[in-house]
């Protein structure tokens, strides 16, 4: 207990010492964000937009099976990962808000969201935060914004979030885009962040990020958000075909290709592969044609059908890629 007890302490009291004065070199992350929890899956989430380069560099962090922490306004930064640190000791969201700004000379200044594996939530707005600002907590979640162009943003951000339904990535866009629609940042727009952690760990760091995009530098970062959410889950759906194709279940795996290009029509490599897939399992009839129209597009495809022959990548017989070669 002692020893708990001495870490929380060295967790809460660093800043004091360690961290640049709230008026020095911390960064302007004036924004507006989410945290939230995907009450089907336990997945956790964040999500953030704002008129600064790189915003999920600063206020977004996370951790599967711990919680999700929105550090923004005038941004103390080390509140992400000593917030995650707290979490995961045994705090509480609330505990965790009170320890990290207990000892910060800017905590008027700051705005601070922290949501646990359960749910839990926790929200601050410092009273100097630039105004309009403000935050709303739900079930699950809460959104909170400075420096907007109105006071409408955060409840237009937490209706559209109560109101969507599908995964959580693409409810926490939703909460997004309705911040924008409502007028967003008084100075625009810049960069952008989605993250979704996993419910539970699975002590692989490598798996531990469901989703992980971010728009650091763009007009439209939102629209450029949500398109790139749309390729991420078509590239599930492909590899969740190349599984099933290693369990030789062809069925499944043509259907998961099949999701992949409805979301991503024009996408030759998909196309490609979909074709080696066909080819492989002797569907010659479906493969050739996709085949006929990628190589028309781009003939370098073509030249990669010996190098897949020679890595094993296709099996099957010679008359068979002489034919493939030989498509027009």
């Amino acid at each position: 207990m002692r020893a708990f007890i001495i870490t929380i302490f060295i967790l809460a009291g660093t800043s004091a010492c360690a961290q640049p004065t709230f008026f020095g070199d911390e960064p302007l992350a004036h924004t507006y964000s989410i945290v939230a929890l995907d009450p089907v899956t336990g997945d956790l989430g964040v999500a953030v937009q704002s008129h600064w380069f790189s915003v999920g560099t600063v206020v977004a962090w996370g951790e599967a099976g711990v919680g999700v922490v929105a550090t923004q306004s005038l941004a103390n930064v080390s509140f992400g990962p000593r917030g995650l640190a707290l979490l995961k000791a045994g705090l509480s969201p609330q505990q965790v808000l009170d320890t990290l700004l207990a000892t910060d000379e800017g905590r008027e200044y700051r705005q601070l969201s922290v949501l646990d594996k359960n749910g839990n939530v926790a929200t601050h707005t410092g009273r100097n935060c630039i105004q309009p600002a403000g935050h709303l907590k739900g079930q699950g979640f809460s959104v909170q914004a400075n420096l907007m162009s109105n006071d409408r943003i955060w409840g237009a951000m937490g209706k559209a979030f109560e109101d969507s339904k599908g995964p959580l990535a693409e409810r926490m866009l939703a909460a997004l885009l309705a911040a924008e629609a409502e007028g967003g940042d008084i100075r625009g727009k810049q960069s952008a962040a989605l993250y979704v952690f996993r419910a539970k760990s699975t002590g692989n760091l490598w798996e531990e990020k469901l989703v992980d995009l971010r728009i650091d530098d763009h007009d439209e970062p939102l629209k450029e958000l949500s398109r790139l959410l749309k390729v991420h889950r078509a590239y599930e759906h492909m590899n969740a075909g190349d599984l099933a194709m290693e369990k030789n279940d062809m069925t499944r795996a043509m259907e998961e290709y099949h999701a992949a290009q409805q979301l991503f029509p024009d996408n030759e490599e998909m196309q490609f592969w979909t074709a080696v897939t066909l080819l492989n399992n002797g569907d010659t009839e479906e493969a050739f044609p996709i085949f006929s129209r990628i190589f028309r597009k781009n003939e370098n495809w073509r030249r990669l059908i010996p190098n897949l022959v020679k890595a094993g990548l296709i099996t099957v017989s010679s008359d068979v890629v002489e034919k493939v070669n030989k498509l027009k």
